[in-house]
This record gives structure tokens, C-alpha cells and sequence, in this order.
């Protein structure tokens, strides 16, 4: 890695509990191609608990251009502030110690960045996977039943969008529209996007931007995490009164759908009504066998491309992101997204099981 050049570039991470991902993190970081760049790297790590800590003040001692700081605030826009605040770089650069970066990343943001003067550009997200159920779970991230079509994970794409991964701005943009917002334990990434989007800037994915994340390795931790994304899409989206887009909706929708369909059987069969109960039995069966027809034929298609071994596991993933997705976007519309201090617990209790 090169400390000296004409461009500068501060990269900034927030990490918690990354021990697992961390050394491969640095090294893709340390190897990048920074010719006639001049480049920092600030960490914030969240009072990390498994020896990521260690780790980090490891490679500061050995490799000056690295800066670890503490994040008290334990969350991802707290510990990004904190290191976008400290930051000497004229362009911006967020990574994510859960993922590693090709060797030109850094040098395709630059590019891609002044080649469309765009306000925030970024890559696809490509994954690496290690494991049957990894893999699985990997390669269902890629399908658009999984994931709604998000543009974010087509590897191809390119052109202008509403959000896009991770992050490179020039640090003039962030001093105008504003750091991430504390408030937010996920989705800071897309709110901040659509300030910038608001205030006349415009976002751009390129395929040439290229990285590698390491999806969960476990049915449990996806749900997990899931249920974090839909919760905090949905304060995000009544922050600002405004879906990002109607595909976000679609499995609290089916949620609903089929818990009162369900609910109307019961309450059917509690009154003796039998018309109506043989009516809600019919739509329970039109909703589930329409699902099941679904999962299955989007478990045909990626079984046919990757391999059949994975088609048994593949409808379990699928209702694992959707189930997972859609209480979390419920549970979100429950809650005041103004008044988020004052449900300190449950946003704590949302952010300590994703890890």
C-alpha cells in the first residue's frame, strides 16, 4: 500500500466482533494498487469482545497508514461518523471488515467517480461462501425472489440507482448533505442515499467496482439478520414518508395475507360458520400453494445453473429471508422512527443479534 500521491483517500470502517473476517479484510485492504494515491484507513470498532481488538492494534503497530479508534456507540453509523469526522481525505471510501476487495477497488471508486461526477458510487455485491448451507444461502442472495430484484445484487448492472453498497463520496458531499444518522443501527446506508438523492445528487453502481461478502453461514444468524433489515427499512421509510420501492412491502403484505386468512378459519370455526370457513380454507390453500409453486420453481432455476445438490435447502432459505424480512418490516411500522431514544432496549436488542 502506498502512503504518498496526489489524491487523497481516507477509508473508513465500523466493525464489532469480526475475528472470523478480519485478517482477510485487511490483507485485501493493505494489497490495493494506490499508485499517485495517498491513503488512511480509519477503523471504529464497537468495544469488539472476540479478539478483533487485537487484531487491529496489531496491524496499526505494523502498518502506519491504519488508525483504530474506539465506538462506544457500538453501532455502524455511530462508528462511521466517528471516523469520517477524524478523516484528512478529499474522497471518502466506506468498507466493511465482512467483506474483501478486489486490488483495484479503491482505484475503480476514484474512476468510476470522476467519470460520472455522481454523488455516491459503489459495486455489486458479489459473496463468497464456504459450506453447503453457505453456499445455499449465497446463492439464493443473487435471485430476485430472494431479494426482490435489488440491483445491488446483480453482479452486471450499471448505471444510475437509488442506493448502492458500501459507499465513495467526496467528503465535500457528506459536509453537505450530512453524516449517516445515529439513530439508524441498519439501512444508514440507503437514508443517507436518499438525502443526497434529495438534495440533487445522483448514485451510480458499476460492475467494475468489485468486492467479495461473506453472506451467514446459518439459517438462525439469517434470520437474524433479516429481521434487522426489515425493522430498520421500515423506520427509514417512515422517516421519510416514502417507499424506496413497492418490492419492500411485498412479505409483510404476504405476512398479513396469510395470518388472516388463518385467523379467519379459526374465528369461522369458533362460530359454526362453514361457508365462510370452506371460503378461507380456499384462500390459505391459493396462498400457500401459490408461495410453495413459487419457491420451488425459483429453487429449479438456480438448482439448474449451480447444482442440484443445493434444490432441498433452497425453499427453506427463501422463506428464511422472506419470513424474517417482513416481521421485521412490521415490527418497524409499529414504532415512532422519531422517537427512537426512547426504545434505546428494543433498538439495542436489534442490533446485539446480528452477530
Amino acid at each position: 500500500m502506498s502512503n504518498g500521491g496526489n489524491i487523497s483517500v481516507s477509508v473508513v470502517v465500523a466493525c464489532r466482533n469480526e475475528i472470523k473476517h478480519i485478517h482477510g479484510f485487511l490483507d485485501s485492504v493493505l494489497f490495493q494498487d494506490l499508485a499517485g494515491i495517498s491513503c488512511e484507513v480509519l477503523i471504529a470498532d464497537g468495544l469488539s469482545e472476540d479478539g478483533t481488538c487485537e487484531v487491529l492494534n496489531r496491524y496499526q503497530r505494523h502498518f502506519p497508514v491504519i488508525r483504530v479508534m474506539e465506538n462506544p456507540g457500538l453501532i455502524v453509523s455511530t462508528g462511521l461518523n466517528r471516523a469520517i469526522r477524524e478523516s484528512a481525505g478529499d474522497i471518502v471510501i466506506r468498507m466493511d471488515a465482512h467483506s474483501e476487495y478486489a486490488p483495484d477497488y479503491i482505484r475503480k471508486c476514484l474512476e468510476v467517480l470522476k467519470q460520472t461526477n455522481a454523488a455516491n458510487v459503489g459495486g455489486p455485491v458479489l459473496t463468497r461462501a464456504e459450506g453447503y448451507l453457505a453456499q445455499a444461502i449465497a446463492l439464493a442472495y443473487h435471485t430476485g425472489f430472494a431479494c426482490g430484484g435489488s440491483t445491488a445484487h446483480d453482479p452486471q448492472f450499471e448505471g444510475y440507482v437509488s442506493s448502492v453498497t458500501y459507499g465513495c463520496w467526496r467528503k465535500s458531499t457528506l459536509e453537505r448533505v450530512g453524516l449517516f444518522d445515529e439513530r439508524l443501527c441498519r439501512s444508514q446506508d440507503d437514508e443517507l442515499n436518499r438525502r443526497i438523492i434529495a438534495a440533487g445528487g445522483k448514485i451510480y453502481q458499476s460492475s467494475k467496482i468489485i468486492s467479495w461478502y461473506r453472506p451467514r453461514p446459518t439459517l438462525k444468524r439469517l434470520f437474524h439478520q433479516y429481521l434487522q433489515y426489515g425493522f430498520w427499512k421500515a423506520i427509514v421509510t417512515r422517516k421519510h414518508r416514502k417507499l424506496a420501492s413497492w418490492r419492500h412491502l411485498i412479505p409483510a403484505v404476504s405476512i398479513l395475507a396469510g395470518a388472516a386468512s388463518f385467523a379467519g378459519c379459526a374465528g369461522a370455526i369458533i362460530f359454526s360458520s362453514s361457508g365462510c370457513q370452506r371460503i378461507l380454507q380456499v384462500a390459505c390453500g391459493v396462498l400457500a400453494a401459490g408461495y410453495l409453486a413459487a419457491s420451488v420453481g425459483a429453487a429449479a432455476s438456480v438448482a439448474r445453473r449451480s447444482g442440484f445438490r443445493f434444490f432441498p435447502v433452497l425453499p427453506i432459505v427463501f422463506a428464511t429471508y422472506h419470513l424474517s424480512y417482513g416481521l421485521g418490516f412490521l415490527l418497524g411500522l409499529t414504532c415512532n422512527p422519531l422517537k427512537l431514544d426512547g426504545l434505546f432496549s428494543l433498538r439495542k436488542t436489534l442490533t446485539a443479534i446480528t452477530r
